[in-house]
This record gives structure tokens, C-alpha cells and sequence, in this order.
């Protein structure tokens, strides 16, 4: 079968190999010259099923109220006039209850646990090398109110099947050595020992790289302005290099996903989120730690990527505008600075900012559509790296006819 994807981050592309594994002949189209090249560029590096608690629960509304009007606070909303801006904000907010909240926290878990086992197979399979550390994520807290919120969580997430340890302040250091530092600081954590941490882009990269080796055709540099329907079925996709036809389509194209979809009538909330990185030279090896990192206070998280360290975090509603804003990049920067003091060049720091496709319950948006040869892979915030493989194997399935053997209920649009 002739299938086409759009989008060629690393949702994209494992999508495009689960179909090339089945056997398929698969075309990918991106505006950019290389795969990987947006959202999956500069990621945070986790891939984290301990991250699954998503940004609407309880806690987040008085949290958001209390960085209001802050240049460096985690997360910043530009109000404006924006209809999709509103629309998202009502819905997030309905979705921080408790019960909705623990139930979208239990149904990402399950999709990051059924990614792990997949991602071992793509990495068996590929050989595909991302600067992996294969030794767990790490939660810090320094206050007990924070820890105790953070415990409650985990409890919820343990029960739905994650392995997740509660430490102490001197347990930490000793998983950590390079925390030591900081050791009168910390109150202590949570630890995640099947999580890992790598590189996004160097793995969407080389998986692209086998895709092609193997016979995936790369549309790249091609715009894609619209696709062509008729009788609820997608015709075409209409690019500035001309038409591209297939039997099936995945539409993989996060944040621009409900641009590209909105002329078919159909609307998704998703909107989407701007987040910062910095990667950092080491200067000191012995300083610099190798257990992925996440600062909950700071809302960032720290990933060794060989000779560099990934610090990246904080989070801003402003449209489409992709401006790096040099404050809140410095920021992220200062924070995994002060937690590591003698880890990096500072001066050597390159920062990013990038679109993150987030949903007001934090769910990805994956499966079918009105067009009966349209399927969705899309909406997985600050997630994608952590779901990826999961959701392509789904998508793949959907779109050739196969019962998911993963359960799919709550993932797809009809829940909006």
C-alpha cells in the first residue's frame, strides 16, 4: 500500500518506519532540509514515562497564578485576542480536576510503557546511536510540601504499573555523585529506573537515515499548503512541488497540525507551547552528571548527550511567534547552572526555542478522522520523544487496517 506522512520529526518518522517494517511504501514530506529539524531538534532529551502527570492538574492553576508577571518564570501566557489561546485555557482548566486529571496521567503512562519496549526493539533492530543513557531519570525536590505533592502523584502512577523509588536527600547524592554540591539543598526525590535519556534529533536522524536506506522517499524543502478532498476521502496533498498521492495518509505535523486540518472542518485544541534549551560543552566531566535530571522547583530538565549537557524547560503561550526570547533561555540556563556549578562552559552555551504541540488534557491526538484515509499522529506536547515509537506503531496499524494491539480508547478526536 502507498501511504504518505506528513511531518518529519520523530513522530513522523517512526511512524514511517513501522510502515516500511509492515512491508509499505512509504513517501514522508517536510518543509525542512533534514528530518528532525523542529520540535525534535533540541528537545530536553527524556524519555520519561515519569513525566506521564500532565499539565493540567490540581496544582497547576495556582501555580500559573503565581508566575504571573514574572520575565523568568516557567511558564509565561501572552494574552492577547487569540480565540484558539481562550478556547485551549477553558479546556485546560476543566481538565485539572482530580479525576480527569489522574485518568489522563494513567492513559500517557500506558502509552510510555508500551514505547519502552518498542524503542528497545528499534534500537536492536536499527542500530541507530542517540547518545543514550540508559540509567533512569531523577525528580528533585527541595521543599517537603513539593515532595509530598510529588509523592501523591507517583503513588498514582506506581499503581498503574510505573516503578518509581522515593529517596532522600544523601540517596540522591549517592545515585548522583555530581549532586553533591547541592546536597543541603535537597529535601529529596523520585527515581525513575527504566526511564532514559538521548539525543531526539540525532535518533530521528538515523532512524530517517535507515528509513531511506530501506526505500522511504523524503519529500524535504517541500511546503505542504493544503490537502485535496473529495467524498471524505483525502485525494492528495497539495505542495509547492506539486500533488503527492497515496492510498493512506498520517498527518504528523504538530503544532501546524490544526492549520492544516481546519479547511477539512476539523478542529483539535491543540495549541501550541514554546520551549526553551540551552546544550552546554562540559568543562568538567566529574561535575557534570550522567542520571538524566529533573528540577521540579525550576521546571527543567538536564540530560547528558556525550560531551554536552541538555538543559531545557520553561514554557510560552505566544502563538506561532518561534522568537528566541534571550531572558527566558537564560534563564533555563542559570537554573541547571546553579544545580551543577562546575559542569559547563558556560560561554560555549547554543540556545533554541521550539514549538511544542500541547492538548488541554495531555493526550496526544492519535487516530482516525471523518476522511476515511486520514489518521492522526499528533498533540503530544513535551511528550514526544517519550511516546514516539508507541504512537507510530499505533498510527501505522490505524492506518493500514490493523487492531492496535495497544488499547487506543480516549486517544483519538472524538473525545473533543
Amino acid at each position: 500500500m502507498k501511504i504518505v506522512v506528513l511531518g518529519a520529526g520523530v513522530i513522523g518518522v517512526t511512524t514511517a518506519y513501522h510502515l516500511l517494517r509492515d512491508g509499505h511504501e512509504v513517501t514522508l514530506i517536510d518543509r525542512q532540509p533534514g528530518p528532525g529539524l523542529e520540535t525534535s531538534f533540541a528537545n530536553g532529551g527524556q524519555v520519561s514515562a515519569s513525566h506521564a502527570t500532565p499539565w493540567s492538574n490540581p496544582s497547576a492553576p495556582r501555580q500559573f497564578l503565581s508566575w504571573l508577571g514574572r520575565a523568568d518564570a516557567p511558564l509565561a501566557i501572552h494574552f492577547g485576542t487569540d480565540p484558539a489561546l481562550w478556547r485551549f485555557l477553558f479546556r485546560f482548566l476543566a481538565n485539572c480536576r482530580a479525576g480527569p486529571s489522574k485518568a489522563n496521567a494513567a492513559m500517557v503512562l500506558r502509552l510510555a510503557l508500551y514505547n519502552r519496549g518498542l524503542l528497545a526493539d528499534i534500537r536492536a533492530q536499527t542500530g541507530v546511536e542517540f547518545a543514550a543513557e540508559d540509567r533512569g531519570i531523577l525528580h528533585l525536590y527541595r521543599s517537603e510540601r513539593e515532595m509530598r505533592r510529588a509523592m501523591d502523584a507517583a503513588d498514582h502512577l506506581r499503581r498503574e504499573g510505573l516503578e518509581i523509588e522515593d529517596l532522600n536527600a544523601a540517596a540522591c547524592v549517592a545515585l548522583e555523585p555530581a549532586l553533591e554540591p547541592r546536597r543541603s539543598t535537597l529535601v529529596g526525590g523520585l527515581f525513575s529506573p527504566g526511564d532514559l535519556s538521548g539525543d531526539a534529533h540525532a535518533f530521528t536522524h538515523g532512524l530517517a537515515q535507515y528509513c531511506a536506506d530501506a526505500g522511504v522517499q523524503f519529500e524535504l524543502e517541500n511546503p505542504i499548503t493544503r490537502l485535496a478532498h473529495s467524498g471524505g476521502r483525502i485525494t492528495g496533498v497539495m505542495t509547492e512541488r506539486g500533488v503527492i498521492t497515496a492510498e493512506r495518509y498520517v498527518l504528523a505535523l504538530g503544532s501546524y497540525s490544526p492549520l492544516m486540518l481546519e479547511p477539512l472542518g476539523i478542529r483539535i485544541p491543540i495549541y501550541p507551547a514554546k520551549g526553551y534549551s540551552a546544550t552546554v560543552p562540559i568543562a568538567n566531566a566529574k561535575g557534570a552528571p550522567r542520571i538524566s535530571v529533573t528540577d521540579d522547583q525550576h521546571k527543567i530538565v538536564i540530560a547528558r548527550l556525550g560531551d554536552k549537557l541538555r538543559i531545557a524547560g520553561t514554557a510560552e503561550f505566544d502563538g506561532y511567534n518561534t522568537d528566541l526570547d534571550p531572558r527566558r533561555a537564560r534563564a533555563a540556563l542559570d537554573a541547571g547552572a546553579a544545580l551543577f556549578p562546575d559542569a559547563m562552559d558556560l560561554e560555549g552555551a547554543e540556545f533554541w526555542a521550539g514549538l511544542r504541540p500541547l492538548t488541554p488534557d495531555g493526550v496526544p491526538v492519535i487516530g482516525r478522522t471523518p476522511f476515511s484515509n486520514l489518521i492522526l499522529n499528533t498533540g503530544h506536547g513535551t511528550l514526544g520523544w517519550t511516546l514516539a515509537c508507541a504512537s507510530g506503531r499505533i498510527a501505522a496499524d490505524l492506518a493500514t487496517d490493523r487492531e492496535p494491539e495497544h488499547d487506543i480508547s480516549g486517544l483519538g478526536m472524538e473525545r473533543f
